[in-house]
């Protein structure tokens, strides 16, 4: 039998997992206080929904990675308060966030997910680790595109100038 070659729950986490789990907590603790606080910005209900289901897979992955490194031993950072809700009508117009903005923001969110993700399955040696990152970047990838969608559909989304390949 090999190095970590039994029950991966039973194997210590190495420096980089635990970090790279603890830095990913961090983050998605931080995006959940601001997806909160752009929930209350937003006045498409299509948007809404959105956010609302992005605040619900978040906290999901909060728990795991929260239950992974408490069983391991690491200390977990501090999670920011609960955001209280706002009706956007007692938000000034100018200092309102935009829809198209919002969706921008968290499209980037989900696209800075997708990397730390990508990092940890790459870095990671015990599989259950690696699994619950490919878990999340799944979920993630789908999210991005259903963001992708309603920028689209709601003709938020600027692209880069189109390069066409001009042949003489």
């Amino acid at each position: 039998m090999g190095i970590l070659s039994g029950d991966p729950k039973d194997e210590p986490m190495h420096y980089g997992e635990v970090f790279g789990a603890w830095t990913y907590l961090a983050m998605a603790k931080g995006c959940v206080a601001s997806h909160q606080t752009l929930l209350n910005h937003a006045g498409d209900g299509d948007l809404r929904k959105l956010i609302v289901e992005t605040l619900e897979q978040s906290k999901r992955e909060i728990t795991q990675i929260e239950e992974l490194l408490i069983e391991n031993g690491v200390g977990l950072p501090p999670t920011p308060p609960e955001r209280p809700k706002v009706h956007i009508e007692d938000i000034p117009v100018g200092a309102r966030f935009q829809d198209p903005e919002i969706a921008t923001s968290i499209s980037m969110d989900m696209a800075a997910g997708l990397i730390a993700c990508s990092n940890m399955i790459a870095q990671s040696v015990r599989e259950d680790v690696a699994g619950m990152f490919e878990e999340f970047h799944t979920e993630h990838s789908a999210m991005g595109a259903r963001f992708l969608q309603l920028n689209k559909k709601k003709g938020w989304l600027i692209p880069p100038p189109l390069h066409y390949n001009k042949s003489e």
